[in-house]
């Protein structure tokens, strides 16, 4: 998945709100809260995509080839892929939607309620 194909997928789930920081990531954000980023961090031209995950995935996905506990959001439970491919896109996609919907779980019922989520 090339950035533009990631910011395009994020784009489409519902009350997602994008940024560009931390010298060009793209971060993309449900009720305020990150849920995936797509970046090129430490050295290297590769992008890397990283995103929250549930506590069973984090274990299976640290153990697979090409994927990382990501850098400073590790003990949150995300995970980074160091290399293009390293998943699937239509799992990385799966993961992206799971993502986004721990964080938005995470948000109060009013703020769930405001942005169009609650259940």
């Amino acid at each position: 998945m090339t950035r533009d194909e990631f910011d395009v997928f994020c784009s489409e789930l519902p009350a997602t709100s994008h940024v560009i920081q931390w010298g060009n990531a793209s971060v993309w954000k449900v009720g305020g809260k990150i849920f995936a980023i797509c970046s090129r961090w430490g050295d290297g031209d590769h992008q890397r995509i990283g995103f929250k995950c549930s506590d069973i995935s984090y274990a299976l996905l640290i153990q697979q080839e090409g994927m990382i506990p990501a850098p400073y959001l590790a003990r949150a439970k995300w995970v980074q892929m160091e290399r293009a491919g390293a998943l699937p896109d239509q799992d990385l996609k799966a993961y992206i939607v799971a993502a986004h919907k721990i964080i938005a779980g995470k948000l109060t019922k009013k703020a769930r309620k405001e942005l169009g989520l609650a259940d």
